[in-house]
């Protein structure tokens, strides 16, 4: 079964929790580099603000983040 929830689509299985559907798509957005909707890319940097400024008096939130730039660093140098 597939369900719009604004500009993003599901699917699920028929009579199953809605709660374990799945994203499977969006309308496309030809602003941004990978089609999502700008509103999306906006909130997303916004919620990466807020994670990097949390970090700064959260040490286990600064270890996890350090560890994600670490693994984001080395991908850049060789694919894994």
């Amino acid at each position: 079964m597939y369900e719009r929830d604004r500009d993003t689509i599901y699917a699920r299985e028929i009579g199953a929790d809605p709660s374990t559907r799945k994203e499977i798509g969006y309308n496309f957005d030809p602003r941004t580099s990978d089609g999502r909707p700008l509103f999306d890319h906006m909130k997303e940097s916004q919620m990466w603000g807020e994670i990097h400024r949390e970090a700064r008096t959260n040490i286990a939130l600064q270890k996890a983040l350090d560890r994600a730039i670490m693994i984001y660093r080395l991908s850049k140098d060789k694919p894994l």
